[in-house]
């Protein structure tokens, strides 16, 4: 509040600027609650707490040995998470999630059991087949992955067959469906990308359970009549919880600030607004911005890292460019060049500013977390080298009129090399180090004259290898094998941008008769059979 008041009496005065710059902001409350131990301890203790209630709550006969096993599973289970998912164990909003998926889970499960009991024309034996299980493994493999969705298998499957189990119903039953329409949601939910994908997951959920139906049927020698109602049942239980979980995603990727391949596939978008005012305002950075999505993406899926966050990630990476578009090469034509009136430090500046400006617009826009570290991190600290060659050429003329006037030496001011370094920082995953190696593989490609193979085999080695000597992916957690991969991508992308095409000879009359001997043809080329409608570009 201080600062603010500071702030509104220079602005009075005309000593301060009454604009300021959006920023993601660093708040210190929410890195305390996302990385704290205590915090963490609290959601353990909670989580184990509300397990053993569960096993309480509905149980006839309370069973002291069960509850000893099941806090024993309770503190091995946690100890695995710490060894296997470190990342999420660090990570307090995703450990929450993981715990309150498995505790919603056996919530469903505790209160749809209460529910049949209560209705008496269901018996025990039928109840079994139609308690949901797949929704914590469903929902957590769409948010988290494929490693954390089969620890939630495992986990809640064996703590809902002990609760369960304890004087109702037999545990086996219960161990081996939950595990088998579990590992069923796993894998039909491991590449979602679309909406409907998570309906067929939830359909194949359901043809899981109606299988586990009929196997146990056959073994209880159930009559027919009764194993139709329970698969109909099983089917219709999958498809719902589906839906279910269809309908809350976006809720839990706002609240846990989670980003699945469905997000941005809705960011993909190209009729978004900030890329509809690139295509008016700044065409040239549009099409680059194509173009890098192509290259990124296909190195990407070369690696096995995510290709749609990386296409993402580069429609958005230059939107800082809107703030000044004309100083950009790519989007001044053959015309005057803006930069010729400016001194290299001011030229440096503008195209450094694109960085911040395009962080700005994307706080503005509220686009997620990974597409402004890729705003911020896509150039790294790499040097503006043009402008900086050109400062020292300047400054070398400069010393050389200063001797001939007889000017003092200290009269010419030194060039500071970090006027033309960009801030970073440098890039912290894989997905920005592939941008980053995309970016400046399209745009050292713009200058072949004539791109063959050979050519543009040689420019991507040599741009790759100078970002690994300039120190600008040693965080990116890319190894030189993925490096090799990505380059062969970029390698044959680029092959396939900027082949040649074959030239075909201009519209000619038809020679006279006997003339034949006398027509010009090149050697090589290809004539287009229609003359009135050449083929080309």
């Amino acid at each position: 509040m201080i600062g603010w008041f500071q702030r509104k009496r220079l602005v009075s005065r005309g000593l301060a600027c009454d604009k300021q710059r959006r920023r993601t902001g660093h708040v210190e409350w929410r890195t305390f609650l996302e990385s704290s131990r205590l915090v963490r301890a609290a959601i353990c203790f909670a989580y184990a707490f509300l397990t053993l209630y569960l096993g309480t709550l509905f149980a006839a006969h309370f069973s002291p040995p069960i509850f000893l096993l099941i806090g024993i599973f309770l503190l091995s289970s946690i100890l695995l998470l710490n060894l296997d998912l470190i990342e999420i164990w660090r990570s307090n909003s995703r450990l929450l999630l993981l715990f309150g998926s498995i505790v919603v889970n056996l919530l469903i499960s505790k209160a749809f059991l209460s529910g049949s009991i209560a209705y008496q024309h269901v018996s025990l034996d039928e109840i079994v087949f139609w308690i949901p299980t797949a929704f914590a493994p469903l929902l957590i493999t769409v948010l988290l992955g494929t490693r954390a969705g089969l620890y939630t298998v495992v986990v809640a499957s064996l703590m809902d067959s002990l609760l369960i189990g304890s004087g109702t119903i037999s545990a086996f039953p219960r161990l081996i469906i939950g595990l088998i329409v579990g590992f069923t949601a796993v894998f039909f939910s491991r590449n979602v990308r679309r909406r409907g994908d998570l309906i067929r997951a939830g359909a194949a959920i359901g043809l899981a359970g109606l299988l586990c139906v009929v196997a146990f049927g056959l073994i209880s020698q159930s009559l027919p009549a009764i194993l139709l109602q329970q698969a109909v049942l099983s089917i219709g239980v999958g498809v719902v919880t589906a839906i279910v979980v269809n309908s809350i995603l976006p809720i839990a990727e706002s609240v846990f600030n989670l980003s699945t391949d469905l997000s941005w596939i809705e960011l993909a978008d190209l009729n978004h607004p900030l890329l509809r005012q690139l295509t008016l305002e700044a065409p040239g950075t549009y099409h680059h911005s194509l173009v890098v999505a192509n290259l990124a993406e296909a190195a990407a899926v070369s690696i096995g890292a995510n290709g749609t966050l990386c296409r993402v990630m580069a429609y958005f990476h230059d939107v800082g460019k809107l703030s000044k578009p004309e100083y950009f090469s790519e989007n001044t034509g053959a015309g005057e060049n803006p930069h010729d009136g400016l001194s290299p430090t001011m030229s440096s500046l503008i195209i450094i500013s694109h960085v911040k400006e395009g962080i700005d617009l994307a706080v503005k826009n509220r686009l997620k977390k990974p597409i402004i570290d890729a705003i911020r991190e896509h150039h790294g600290t790499s040097k503006i080298y043009y402008f900086y060659r050109r400062a020292l050429q300047m400054a070398a003329d400069a010393k050389t009129g200063s001797e001939i006037m007889n000017l003092r030496e200290g009269d010419v001011p030194e060039v500071p090399e970090e006027n033309f370094h960009y801030p970073g920082p440098t890039p912290q995953s894989k997905e920005t180090g592939l941008l980053m190696l995309a970016d400046s593989i399209e745009g050292a490609s713009r200058s072949l004259e004539k791109p063959t193979p050979q050519r543009i085999e040689d420019l991507v080695k040599e741009l790759v290898a100078a970002r690994i000597a300039d120190h600008q992916l040693d965080d990116s957690s890319l190894s030189l094998k993925e490096l090799r991969t990505a380059s062969d991508a970029f390698i044959f992308t680029l092959k396939t941008m900027l082949h040649s095409r074959i030239s075909y000879p201009k519209h000619e009359p038809p020679p006279s008769s006997g003339s034949f001997q006398s027509a010009k043809r090149v050697p090589g080329e290809y004539e287009d059979p229609r003359p009135s409608a050449p083929l080309g570009r």
